[in-house]
């Protein structure tokens, strides 16, 4: 059966395999947020589509309602005289005064009106460009040329066959605007001969007659618009040729979704409908959607930062396995050390392999100086293990605090010597603590154990005892190549050793600081790494200084545990 991969890229490889999946999340994550902008924005369109169209469709219907008011008014009125066709374009012609009867109601001015007085009934023969009049009042010369020629080219240009009416808005420069209504009557064939229709003032359509169609006719389907009142959704505007607003329904509303319709019969008055601001969501039946394009990047910057955050933290915890395994090597290699030279003399001992009395001693020294390396191992994964699980116990005690460092110092000094290594103290005495025995133990062994292993050989390792505002301060100074300023913080980082050492034979395990630093933290202090005289100067600061009961300094040093979250 085939052995799972366990080698250093199996956690790579997975890692690499859960980031490409969230990048993939990502990519669908944004393919989704897209294809919703895209729906939302093409329904947005649609329904902004139908407002238009809604607009559109009441633009015509009212054009559809002026051109039948028209038809029912001036196209009956001319009728009699235009809608009959000559039987030969020889014909004699009638003439305009028999419009009269059935003309003189059509298209009224109002009272107040300027050239309501000034109505007339005419005929334009176009096969010889005359004219005939009839009415109260002659025209001026000018008006009169001036309706043989707009009357003509009107109708070689824009009237159409099957029109039964046309409406003119204009007149000669220097008088007043006029409205001329006017039919033609065509011979066979339809060949136009003459042009029948009247003057009226220019104000014609008025809001009396846009009123009128719009109180009758219905310019949207009441199931677009519930039965509410046009008014109230669309703004409806009626403007002359020249641009002037003959009728509008209501103040105007700024709407982006209107439409106009010409009256080409009308003389170019232009209808436009305009849907009301608060009538969109009425008439797009609720289908105008609101932009979610921030919501949907405020989403995928969220899920971005989420993976990126993902992606971070694979890559810390592929670092920290990474620490983990070397954390385990080195631990392995450290301890066997020790055990390998236990056992060897061991074994020699057991086998009365010794000759002399002298390496019988030497024999059991090693054992004793192993041994207590390997305690000094083990404890300190323990501080390690319990400083991580925040379970640390510290038992404080009265003692002289230079006499117990000078007290763990003794101890250590065959196994300096063992590596050449010369250890001198500068002691400062009466330093009265409250501080955990074991703890202080630990502290110090782990920084003459990092001097010495570091260090250079023949080297003279200086520790030194002071009391500093009120707290007691360890120095172990070595003579090795010091830590760059740059690396003086990282290196109390569990698992973390210099890369010059890293990548050296010297054994280690990248735990020594970080305990050491823990255990200061714990007693109220701090530890930090200084440049010495030659190499690397580590202090160590434990706030546990007596003042005038011992009690109080228990209670500070509760106080500090408290506060650095350890269980006491």
């Amino acid at each position: 059966m085939a052995t799972p991969r366990t080698g250093p890229f199996a956690p790579r490889s997975r890692a690499m395999l859960l980031a490409m999946l969230l990048v993939a999340t990502l990519a669908l994550a944004t393919m989704l947020a897209y294809e919703a902008h895209d729906a939302s924005r093409s329904h947005r369109a649609t329904a902004e589509r139908a407002l238009t169209d809604y607009a559109a469709v009441a633009a015509w219907e009212l054009v559809a309602g002026v051109n039948d008011e028209l038809q029912s008014t001036v196209g009956s009125a001319l009728a009699p005289l235009t809608r009959a066709r000559a039987t030969t374009p020889y014909e004699l012609l009638a003439a305009p005064g028999l419009l009269a009867p059935g003309a003189d109601g059509a298209l009224r001015c109002p009272a107040s009106a300027r050239g309501d007085t000034s109505r007339f009934y005419f005929r334009v023969d176009f096969r010889d460009a005359s004219l005939a009049l009839d009415g109260r009042t002659v025209p001026s010369p000018a008006m009169r040329q001036w309706l043989i020629d707009t009357v003509s080219a009107h109708a070689r240009s824009a009237y159409q066959s099957d029109w039964d009416y046309a409406l003119i808005v204009g007149g000669p420069a220097g008088e007043t605007p006029s409205a001329i209504a006017y039919a033609v009557k065509y011979a066979e064939h339809r060949a136009p001969i003459a042009a029948y229709g009247f003057r009226t003032c220019a104000t014609f359509l008025g809001a009396d007659l846009i009123a009128s169609v719009m109180s009758h006719r219905a310019l949207l389907p009441t199931t677009v618009t519930g039965g509410a009142p046009i008014d109230s959704l669309l703004a409806i505007t009626v403007t002359s040729p020249a641009g002037a607003v003959v009728f509008q329904n209501a103040s105007r509303d700024t709407s982006s979704y209107s439409a106009q319709a010409p009256l080409e019969e009308a003389g170019g008055f232009r209808v436009r409908a305009t849907v009301r601001p608060r009538a969109v969501q009425m008439l797009a039946l609720g289908a105008l959607p609101q932009s979610r394009v921030p919501v949907l990047v405020g989403l995928l910057t969220i899920t971005a930062a989420m993976v990126g955050v993902t992606v971070l933290q694979l890559r810390r915890e592929h670092e920290l396995a990474r620490l983990r395994s070397d954390f385990v090597s080195s631990v392995s290699h450290e301890l066997r050390t020790p055990l390998s030279q236990i056992l060897l003399f061991a074994e020699t001992l057991n086998l009365g392999r010794v000759r002399t009395e002298a390496e019988r001693h030497s024999a059991t020294d090693v054992i004793v100086q192993e041994g207590r390396r390997l305690m000094h191992l083990v404890e300190n994964i323990l501080h390690f293990s319990r400083a991580e699980r925040r379970m640390t116990r510290l038992g404080p005690e009265r003692l002289d605090f230079s006499e117990a460092v000078n007290g763990i110092v003794a101890d250590w000094r065959p196994l300096a010597l063992a590596a050449d290594v010369t250890v001198r103290v500068d002691l400062t005495p009466g330093i009265d603590a409250m501080a955990d025995r074991g703890a202080l133990r630990q502290i110090v062994l782990n920084l003459l154990d990092n001097a010495v292993k570091y260090g250079p050989t023949s080297q003279t390792v200086v520790v030194t005892t002071a009391q500093v505002r009120g707290r007691a301060r360890i120095t172990v100074e070595d003579e090795g190549e010091g830590i760059p300023a740059r690396e003086r913080e990282r290196v109390f980082d569990s698992f973390y050793r210099l890369e010059r050492h890293a990548n050296s034979s010297i054994a280690g395990s990248g735990i020594g600081l970080f305990v050491v630093r823990e255990l200061a933290r714990l007693h109220g202090g701090e530890a930090w790494i200084e440049s010495g005289a030659v190499g690397a100067r580590v202090v160590v600061e434990l706030d546990v200084s007596l003042g005038a009961e011992g009690g109080n300094d228990a209670r500070r040093l509760e106080r500090s545990r408290e506060h650095s979250g350890a269980a006491v």
